[in-house]
This record gives structure tokens, C-alpha cells and sequence, in this order.
């Protein structure tokens, strides 16, 4: 049993009286009438008014889009809170009056607070209870706000602890309740109040405001809901925890008794606006008869969305830029809110069409499961020259969940494990470009000859002048077919012949060559190491994203210039300000003359004789290739591109170490051919849709005397 200090109640109720006395003052007495110094104070003290109060800067739904057919296309959503503000306008006449007279009869003649409802209050606290009633229709927006404000704190104790002050029954939470309602209520007009009003209250779950309440509850906008789903709606907001309809199988509320609850909270609404003459009698009577129907339109949160566009691992990819991103906030926990409650129109790199295709090419001939391993595949295509990714997809199915079935994941298999979750995977002789770059850089030429015997390495005839080779195992290193026992460079590059870059990569430092790949934008995929600098990494040993390597190759086709992948071209916010996202970054890690010569080199891949002459669509747009593979095709790669696009495929294990060489796949391939019956398609709608100008031109002096002229091949 409560002891009451009567005194101290006493003396409560008098301090809140006279307070009530001086709100009564300032809510309803314009601020110039107000002249003596004590009661003008008074009055500037209660019409300090903070920005998140403001009525027209609620929580908002971010957008995601993309091009297709070149229209920007809605493929995924993000919010805190299912929340779509509206205009006055836009929504049903019959619900903001539905608001007034069940919430606040006297809302447009209050000065922004109840003054009656408040001293009553004031009394009911005195005396030892909880605060009874009050709260006009402005108070309940201030409170909805301050309750707002607690869910976008970052840990679930300071969120409970906000939400305690928030909502906390104290003579001193009243007041400032009180004091916020009378400045917003000299600051904006009623219709603007009762606006900000309907389109911030809870009305269940996480839907927020009266538009995203009728779309969700009835599947119509705001603007036309009826009487009956209006006043449904305003029932809700009464309790929304027990008077939500989306629970048909609840036992107090649920179909099986009509919605019992909110359709007796629903007539009582209907019976108020009747009362206040706000409907005739006809027309409740009427929507007294209507059951309670609700149409569950849910609202997709998330890149769960972007399925139906084939676009949910690119959309994830979209999300985690957002998050890692200092332009949309300093910390991880302002960027998260700004992503769920700012509204943003996010438009970004992705190519719809092109996605599709590149979809479809991908699941022919990567099936999601197979029997023999755990098998993955992606295909990411770039701008050379812009950063940005036009495409993204990969053979499983997008799912978040950590019971996943097999053949679905959350994990991106074309990122790397700060945009993606994934650690990458061994690039095999995808990696040799940089072997082949740093040669050409330290004065070697095309046509130089090197052999191909030797395939046993020992750590002792390689150097590395950054770290030391100690302890290093001898290097065993086989060729896919019989060799000459010599050969150009030139041709071990068209034919990818181990042993031969083997020899190459004994007349070089292996630490210059981890540091070109580095200036070219490679870095482990896991993020947490350094590149692997021992001999094998000429091999690719290193775990790389297919993002990453697709972005260095587009760097040799843009001159030697590369650029970080970008995923947003713009982003604007709900009151049409803009964000710049943090732009790519283009760099050069060659010398033109070097690119030059590598992508003339690289050319002969395609054709007759190539490692991926199977892949040549063979039109007329100017292009080079190169494939990797490794140990028993445990993984497989092949990365194409012109001057417009750069384009990689992977192919292989996501764990384990399954060769795939005798695997079968879909169209007669195996785990190594799979990867050109992907590329080819795609390559040909690329060179359709993109195309590609001359690439940029060789070095003579690179390639050498005893190679054919810069004007072959």
C-alpha cells in the first residue's frame, strides 16, 4: 500500500495548478499581449521548440532503385518503421475526423493542450496515482516523437531506458510534454498538427502513420479509406498491441470472433464521430453492420524484395555500401538509422536488363545444388573508367535466415567479406596478369623466351625484398597439357602455361608484384591479411572477390587506370535534399604503355588456340580475356573485357575441395567449361548493348623484335 506524504502531494498539486495556470496563459494568449517580464520568460521557455519535433520530418521509408528500360524501378525498401508520410490531402476526411472526436473533441480550440484533462491530472498524481488522461491530440504527437526518438538509440538497454523517461507518469514528463505541445501548436496550424499526427502514430507491429496503416490493414491508399476502415484504424491507435487485426488466430482478437475487440472499439468511434455530428445516422448505422475485413498487404523490409528482380545479393551489396559509408553518418549506428528512417531514394549502377540476362545465363548453366559438392557460381560486370557495377548475380537463392536450406545463402559470393560475408576464392592464372604487368614494367618484353622444364621451384632461386622467403616449402609446378620446352611470353600468356610464368616470376621480385596487384585495387577477400607474397601467389593462391578482380582488369582497359566499384549514382532524401555518397576513386596502378600491351597480349586468349576460344562470341568488338583455374578445377574463372565493360565469371567450390574437371554440369559442360557457356551469352549481349571502342594501344619496345607487330592478333 502507497504511504502519501500529504504535505509534499499537496504541495505538488498546487505547483502543477499554478503551472496549469501559466500554460492556460501562454496556449491561449497571442505572445505579443504577453508584456510582463515574468510571463514573456515563461512564454519564450515554452515555445523552444527542437528540430525532431518539427511535424513534417517524421521516420520514412528508404527506396532502393535501379534501371530498366531506362525508367528508375522500386526493387527494395528499408525502414525502422513502416512509415509513408501524406499529405492532408491524401488522406480520408472520415479518418482525421474520426481522429478528433474519439482523441480531442476540443482540438481546434485548445491552445495545444487540455488544460481541464491536465490540472485533473495533476490532482490524480497528487493524490498518489497515475496520471489520468489529458492528452489532446498535439500532446500525443509530442509523446509519439519522443517515443520515435528512443527506437532510433542504438542498444536495446538505452532504447528501454528512453522509452521509460518517454513515457514515464511524473509531473515533470507532463510538463515538458505540455511545453513541447504549446510550442507546436504556435508554430503550425491545427490541419498541420493533426497531420503530423496521422502520420506518425503506432498502429501496430511496425506500422507507423495512418497511409502505411491502410495499405497494410486494408490494401488502399489513405485517401480511400472508408468510414468503417477509418474508424478500424483510429481503433488501433488506441491500443495497438491487443487491437492490431494481421493476428487472425489471436484467442482474445483474432477472425475466428469477428475481431471482437476492435470492431467494440471500432463502433464506439463510430458512435463519438455521430455524437459531434461528424456522420449521420444513416451512415453509422451502416458502418456499424460491416465486420471487420482486413486485406494484409505486407511491405517487403529489406532486399528480400529485390528477388523478383534477380537483384538481391546486389541490393545487399547496396545495403552494406550505405553502412560502411561516412557520408551517411559518422558512426555505424547513424548510418543505420539514417538507411531506416530518413527516407532515402537511393538510385543506383544496376542494369536490370542486363541483370536478367545475366540471370538466366548463370542458372542454366549453374544449377543452386549438386550432388558432387557444394558448388558456387557468380558473374559481375563493371564500367571500366567509372567504378560502377551494371551487374551482380550468382546461383543460389537470396535468404537471410540462418537455417537456410541448402542452395540458398545471405552470403555474396562477387564481394568480399565486408560487403558480402564472403572470403573469396583462389583466382588461379587469373592472377598472372600482374606477373605478366610487373614484367613488362621492369624493362621484359612479349617476345622474350622462357622455359618451361622446370617444375620443381625451390624458395632459393625466387626473391622478395619485402618479406623474407625463410622456411618457404619447394614450389611443385605442373602444366594442363605437354609444352615445348621453350616459348615466348607472348604465346605462355595466350596458352596460360604455368612453368613459364614460373621462370618469369624467378627474374622478378614477388614483392613487386603483390604491390602492382595492390595499385591495380587487389586486396584479400577476408579483408584481415595481407596478400600471400610466397611463389605460388604468381599461381593465384590468394583468395580474391570476383568484384575486385573484375575492377583491376577494367583498370588495363582504361589505360591503366583503375577504379574503386561503385554501387549508388545518387541519393537524395525526403525533403529533396541530397547525399553524396563517397565517390569511386580512380587511380593509376600502370603506366598506359604497360596496359597497353597487356590487354594486345591478352587478346590472344580468345582466339583460335586461347585458353577461351570457346567463349569468343566472335563479333567485331575489340576485347581481351583471361581464365584461371586451379588444382583440379577446384576453382575456375574467366574475366573478359572491353573499353566499355568488364565482365569475370567464377565457378567453383564455395567449401571444400571437390575437383570439378570430371563434374558434370548442365549443357553438357563440366566444372571447368561451365564457366564459357556463361561467358559467351553474356558476351554477346554485352558487346550488343555496351559495345567497346579500340582498346588502348600496345608498346612496341614491349613487345619486343621477335613477337608479330602491334597490328596483329
Amino acid at each position: 500500500m502507497r504511504v502519501l506524504r500529504w504535505p509534499a502531494a499537496f504541495l505538488t498539486f498546487v505547483v502543477m495548478s499554478v503551472l496549469a495556470g501559466v500554460l492556460v496563459a501562454i496556449a491561449v494568449t497571442p505572445a505579443v499581449a504577453l508584456s510582463g517580464q515574468g510571463i514573456s520568460g515563461a512564454a519564450q521557455f515554452f515555445e523552444d521548440l527542437p528540430s525532431y519535433l518539427e511535424v513534417d520530418a517524421p521516420q520514412q521509408v528508404s527506396t532502393i532503385y535501379a534501371k530498366k528500360g531506362g525508367q528508375d524501378i522500386p526493387i527494395a525498401s528499408f525502414y525502422a518503421e513502416n512509415r509513408t508520410s501524406v499529405k492532408s490531402a491524401d488522406m480520408a476526411p472520415t479518418v482525421k475526423q474520426a481522429a478528433i472526436d474519439t482523441e480531442d473533441p476540443r482540438f481546434y480550440q485548445e491552445g495545444g493542450i487540455d488544460v481541464v484533462g491536465t490540472v485533473r491530472g495533476a490532482a490524480s498524481t497528487a493524490l498518489g496515482h497515475d496520471v489520468q488522461g489529458g492528452s489532446s491530440i498535439t500532446q500525443q504527437y509530442v509523446k509519439n516523437v519522443l517515443v520515435q526518438q528512443c527506437e532510433e538509440l542504438g542498444s536495446q538497454a538505452k532504447i528501454d531506458d528512453c522509452y521509460s523517461k518517454a513515457t514515464d507518469v511524473t509531473p515533470q514528463r507532463k510538463l515538458q510534454e505540455m511545453r513541447y505541445a504549446i510550442a507546436i501548436n504556435k508554430k503550425y496550424t491545427k490541419d498541420q498538427i493533426l497531420t503530423g499526427y496521422l502520420n506518425i502514430v503506432g498502429l501496430g507491429g511496425r506500422v507507423y502513420g495512418v497511409q502505411a496503416g491502410a495499405q497494410y490493414y486494408f490494401g488502399v491508399d489513405a485517401k480511400a479509406l472508408t468510414l468503417a476502415q477509418s474508424a478500424t484504424l483510429v481503433a488501433i491507435l488506441n491500443n495497438p498491441a491487443n487491437l492490431r487485426i494481421d493476428r487472425p488466430d489471436d484467442a482474445q482478437n483474432g477472425s475466428a470472433n469477428g475481431y471482437a475487440l476492435t470492431k467494440a472499439r471500432r463502433d464506439y468511434v463510430l458512435e463519438r464521430m455521430y455524437v459531434h455530428k461528424s456522420i449521420t445516422r444513416a451512415e453509422r448505422d451502416a458502418a456499424l453492420t460491416e465486420p471487420v475485413t482486413p486485406k494484409i498487404t505486407a511491405t517487403s523490409n529489406g532486399c528480400s524484395a529485390a528477388v523478383q528482380y534477380s537483384a538481391a545479393y546486389f541490393c545487399d551489396y547496396v545495403r552494406n555500401d550505405v553502412l560502411n559509408d561516412t557520408a551517411f553518418g559518422a558512426t555505424s549506428a547513424e548510418r543505420i538509422e539514417t538507411l531506416d528512417t530518413k527516407g532515402l531514394r537511393i538510385y543506383t549502377t544496376l542494369d536490370l536488363d542486363l541483370q536478367a540476362t545475366a540471370q538466366a545465363n548463370l542458372s542454366r548453366y549453374v544449377p543452386a545444388t549438386m550432388a558432387a559438392a557444394h558448388v558456387g557460381g557468380s558473374n559481375v560486370t563493371v564500367e571500366p573508367g567509372t567504378g560502377r557495377i551494371v551487374s551482380m548475380v550468382q546461383n543460389t537463392g537470396f535468404n537471410q535466415s540462418d537455417t537456410a536450406p541448402v542452395g540458398q545463402t545471405s552470403v555474396n559470393y562477387s564481394a568480399d567479406s565486408e560487403y558480402g560475408q564472403s572470403g573469396g576464392f583462389a583466382t588461379g592464372s587469373t592472377f598472372k596478369v600482374f606477373t605478366l604487368a610487373e614484367w613488362l614494367a621492369t624493362g621484359h618484353t612479349l617476345s622474350e623466351s622462357v622455359t618451361t622444364t622446370e617444375h620443381t621451384f625451390p624458395a632459393s632461386e625466387f626473391r622478395n625484398s619485402c618479406k623474407s622467403l625463410a622456411g618457404t616449402k619447394d614450389w611443385s609446378v605442373a602444366n594442363a597439357e605437354s609444352v615445348p620446352d621453350s616459348m615466348s611470353v607472348l604465346s605462355a600468356t595466350t596458352e596460360s602455361i604455368n612453368t613459364a610464368f614460373a621462370q618469369m616470376g624467378k627474374q622478378l621480385d614477388l614483392c613487386k608484384i603483390a604491390q602492382l596487384a595492390e595499385s591495380m585495387g587487389i586486396h584479400t577477400a577476408g579483408g584481415s591479411s595481407d596478400l600471400f607474397q610466397g611463389p605460388s601467389m604468381i599461381l593465384g593462391v590468394n583468395n580474391l572477390s570476383p568484384i575486385d578482380l573484375a575492377s583491376a582488369y577494367a583498370g588495363f582497359a582504361n589505360g591503366g587506370v583503375v577504379c574503386t566499384p561503385v554501387a549508388i549514382d545518387k541519393v537524395t532524401e525526403a525533403d529533396g535534399s541530397t547525399i553524396t555518397p563517397t565517390p569511386t576513386t580512380c587511380t593509376r596502378g600502370v603506366s598506359a604503355q604497360v596496359a597497353g600491351t597487356v590487354d594486345w597480349a591478352l587478346q590472344g586468349v580468345l582466339n583460335a588456340g586461347g585458353t577461351a576460344a570457346t567463349a569468343n562470341p566472335g563479333d567485331s568488338v575489340p576485347k581481351f580475356a583471361k581464365t584461371g583455374t586451379t588444382d583440379s578445377d577446384v576453382q575456375n574463372w574467366l574475366v573478359t573485357s572491353t573499353t566499355k565493360y568488364t565482365n569475370a565469371t567464377w565457378v567453383g567450390n564455395v567449401s571444400g575441395n571437390v575437383g570439378l574437371a570430371h563434374v558434370s554440369f548442365p549443357g553438357g559442360n563440366t566444372g571447368y567449361s561451365a564457366k564459357f557457356s556463361v561467358a559467351k551469352p553474356m558476351l554477346q549481349y554485352l558487346d550488343a548493348h555496351y559495345g567497346g571502342d579500340a582498346l588502348p594501344a600496345p608498346d612496341q619496345a614491349m613487345i619486343g623484335g621477335g613477337a608479330p607487330t602491334a597490328s596483329a592478333g
